[in-house]
């Protein structure tokens, strides 16, 4: 199993999935505007909310907890890591 949010699986809002758990989230433009912690991730044990520019570059970094974001479809997901 890889480490990816699926929003498709989790539609309901009481449902929340632990804040900063992976080291990488796949997101997707239904995601944006991106934030870390996300919205559907429990908030109490997490720092506060950031919003994180992927648009561009297709890679983002959350300055709190380091935890990488990949916008999937996107031309620039395709580059590999460096």
């Amino acid at each position: 199993m890889s480490d990816t949010v699926d929003r498709e699986a989790d539609t309901e809002q009481s449902h929340h999935v632990p804040a900063n758990t992976k080291k990488t989230y796949h997101v997707t433009r239904r995601d944006l505007p991106l934030s870390c912690p996300m919205p559907e991730m429990e908030l109490w044990n997490s720092h506060p909310r950031v919003y994180l520019p992927i648009e561009d570059t297709g890679r983002a970094k959350c300055p709190y907890c380091g935890a990488d974001f990949v916008l999937e479809n996107s031309a620039t997901s395709l580059i590999p890591d460096q």
